[in-house]
């Protein structure tokens, strides 16, 4: 802990990991880059940003860092993941890579690149009861979509009914990128509702 406020890290490793910096900065909360476990260690919570799933997995393993990180899941560590960061923390993954790995640790079965390429990625706004307030702002980047929700708790959900966010305990994953549209609430929900009391 940084003082009285929680230190969060942001894996920084492949993805927006800046666009998670800059969300931070602006809500005044403490935070470093994690590289390797020794830099895990020390925080007090996790972001795993957007980007590429499989190259994410891939580069923990090289950096050292995944066994680290999957323990301290299970131990409880409060998690926010987004788009490929809530790939990385389901349980099951469709359309994944052969031999691409998850961290695991919530209850889910997500489809990978459901909405398809690049070109296919959109803005809109969602409503997310637990934060309420007007709808968020959200860029969905070749996003995933939750397939089966299984023991987990659905937080937002398109107008369509697609399950793009859930939480199971202090892991909290979603489909979309708040800190690309600039979206505020999301990270700072997170942190005034899962972060915080798991420190207490």
């Amino acid at each position: 802990m940084a003082g009285n406020s929680p230190l969060v890290g942001v894996l920084a490793l492949q993805g927006d990991v800046r666009e998670h910096e800059g969300v931070l900065a602006e809500l005044g909360i403490a935070h470093r880059q994690v590289r390797n476990a020794e830099q895990l260690a020390e925080v007090d919570a996790l972001i795993i940003p957007g980007g590429e799933s499989s190259v994410i997995d891939k580069l923990t393993r090289i950096f050292g860092v995944r066994d680290a990180l999957v323990a301290a899941i299970q131990r409880g560590l409060p998690v926010l993941g987004t788009c490929a960061g809530l790939i990385l923390l389901a349980d099951r993954v469709t359309g994944g890579l052969d031999d691409q790995q998850t961290f695991g640790g919530l209850d889910v079965t997500v489809e990978r690149n459901a909405f398809g390429s690049q070109v296919d990625s959109f803005e809109t706004t969602i409503d997310m009861p637990a934060i309420g307030g007007a709808p968020i702002r959200s860029s969905f980047i070749r996003a995933p979509i939750v397939r089966d929700a299984g023991s987990t708790e659905v937080i937002a959900t398109l107008p369509t009914g697609e399950i793009v966010g859930v939480r199971h305990g202090n892991i909290v994953g979603i489909s979309f990128h708040p800190e690309v549209s600039n979206e505020l609430r999301v990270h700072d929900w997170w942190v005034r509702t899962v972060v915080v009391p798991s420190l207490r």
